[in-house]
């Protein structure tokens, strides 16, 4: 018996000081006994709701379904444990699969050798039962295993999606550092927009706020192009209960009007790149998008403005970067009077140039950048 089978319980992998936003969206979800750890959160929850979270949710990256739980000091007693699990209910011969190592302050020390060991004792279970081996495929695999060691305590999980969830399948095109569809989607989510004002990105680049925002006002589930899930090869699938939660959320998603959303870029070659993403998203075409210098926009009274400006790593000069928030400041405080913006600094430091003072900063990592979502109420 599989140890996620015995207590429901899952781990919820989500980017670093999301952790308490992620929880809440499981809690809407109606997860239970929800605890947050570091990048994630514990949760317990019956078929019906983890199928309707992995199709739908906005901030996870990965949803883990615990295998096996045991004391681990060496990597032989590593491989001894994991030949006792019973494989062949999850995968076939036939079937691929990849591994995902982490270890922390613990006898093993080095994650590819204990990824290498869990591998070899798949393997070697099929092996022994019938003379053959299922192959590993790194890229795109039936079945993701991760091995987790902490304080020599090991957790082999089977990932619940089997891709990370921020693949959202709608990028086509892309422009330099462009910003992670679940960063996106929280942006959109803190910001409570909700259709009622208009909501524009004067810097879209490829347009992820943009399609994060046309999903969530049209009630798109995040899922929408993905038709296999990990889940389908699981014991206890239930094919009548994920048709019903995809028919259902289908029945749920509704047409963008014309003039909601609005995406605009100095880069003909951003604005083309965000119209193939948006294309590729049911309303998209909805979208209005226009490429000139935010300075010439008309007047934005009453609207909310979400955008991520480049911070360096799209402008090679600082300087250049300095004058860009500072004119983008001016642009807010001239043409956007009663309007509230949210703004991604992925270079914190960068706020203070913007000349206006925020109402909140909310920290939130983008790989390796401590960023900030920086809020401004413009009267």
């Amino acid at each position: 018996m599989f140890e996620y089978l015995e207590t429901g319980e899952y781990f919820a992998q989500t980017a670093g000081s999301m952790e308490e936003f992620a929880a809440r969206e499981l809690k809407e979800f109606g997860a239970k006994n929800i605890k947050t750890a570091y990048r994630g959160v514990f949760f317990t929850t019956d078929k019906e709701k983890l199928y309707r979270i992995v199709y739908q949710s906005k901030l996870l990256s990965h949803i883990l379904a615990p295998l096996m739980k045991f004391s681990c000091h060496d990597t032989k007693y590593l491989y001894k444990r994991a030949m006792e699990i019973e494989w062949d209910s999850l995968l076939t011969t036939n079937q691929t699969f990849a591994i995902s190592a982490k270890v922390a302050n613990s006898n093993i020390s080095h994650s590819k050798y204990a990824a290498l060991k869990l591998k070899d004792a798949i393997a070697d279970y099929f092996y022994e039962a019938q003379n053959k081996r299922p192959d590993v495929d790194k890229h795109n695999p039936d079945l993701l295993f991760h091995l987790y060691i902490h304080n020599n305590f090991a957790t082999i999980y089977v990932d619940v999606a089997g891709f990370s969830l921020h693949k959202r399948g709608y990028r086509i095109e892309s422009v330099e550092a462009p910003m992670q569809e679940t960063l996106a989607a929280a942006i959109i989510k803190i910001s409570g927009w909700n259709g009622k004002t208009k909501l524009i990105d004067p810097m879209c680049g490829s347009g992820t706020l943009l399609s994060e925002a046309l999903m969530s006002y049209s009630r798109i589930p995040t899922g929408f192009k993905r038709e296999n899930y990990s889940f389908q090869y699981l014991p206890d699938y239930d094919k009548n209960i994920w048709e019903k939660i995809r028919a259902k959320s289908k029945s749920l998603v509704r047409e963008l009007p014309k003039d909601l959303i609005y995406g605009n870029d100095i880069l003909r070659s951003a604005v083309r790149a965000t119209a193939t993403n948006l294309d590729s998203i049911p309303y998209g075409k909805n979208v209005v998008l226009s490429s000139k210098h935010f300075e010439d926009l008309p007047n934005l009274e009453n609207h909310t403005i979400i955008t991520n400006p480049p911070y360096g790593i799209r402008l090679e000069n600082k300087e250049k970067v300095k004058v860009l928030y500072k004119n983008f400041g001016d642009f807010l405080k001239n043409k956007c009077v009663n309007s509230k913006a949210y703004i991604y600094f992925g270079d914190r430091s960068l706020i203070k140039y913007i000349g206006l003072k925020p109402s909140q900063k909310i920290p939130l990592v983008s790989g390796q950048l401590d960023g900030r979502l920086a809020v401004f109420d413009i009267y």
